[in-house]
């Protein structure tokens, strides 16, 4: 299985795991095992070095019983890892949405864009000032209306 786990995944993996309970090694190592059917079972050789740098770093401390569970550090860290996956899940929605819907719009978009610049660049020497001029505050009109028209539906589009 090995490189199909995404790098740091263990280490977040047990970060998660201990937010419930605390664990010995070999129980996470069953957990993983057991949770990914079998498809996923993470060696001693990987568990038990990256407790080690968990314990060092401070974001676990290993009990009595030898199990190992979260300090206030380590609960922060996972907090913080449970926020930066809910702002990427919220950017994926929308990237999916704009992508059953909006893709159709973009492609549209992008196509006129082409259509437009290809039509520019090869007038632009026989284009006078003014003709410039109007041309500059067309696409600037357009992209006003974009930004608008986003803003209205609390969305912002950059454009530089």
């Amino acid at each position: 299985m090995g490189s199909s786990v995404p790098r740091g995944f263990s280490r977040y993996f047990i970060l998660e795991l201990l937010k419930k309970k605390s664990h010995t090694g070999k129980e996470i190592i069953d957990y993983a095992a057991e949770q990914s059917n079998g498809i996923w079972k993470p060696s001693p050789g990987l568990i038990y070095p990256l407790l080690g740098r968990l314990l060092d770093e401070g974001l676990i401390d290993e009990t009595k019983d030898g199990k190992y569970q979260l300090t206030q550090k380590g609960a922060e860290t996972a907090k913080d890892v449970d926020k930066v996956n809910d702002i990427v899940k919220k950017q994926l929605e929308v990237l999916f949405r704009l992508g059953n819907v909006g893709r159709f719009v973009a492609i549209d978009l992008l196509e006129k864009i082409f259509t437009m610049g290809s039509i520019l660049s090869s007038n632009v020497t026989k284009m006078t000032d003014e003709e410039t001029q109007k041309y500059k505050k067309f696409l600037q009109d357009e992209l006003k209306k974009i930004d608008e028209s986003s803003a209205k539906k609390g969305k912002k589009i950059k454009i530089e």
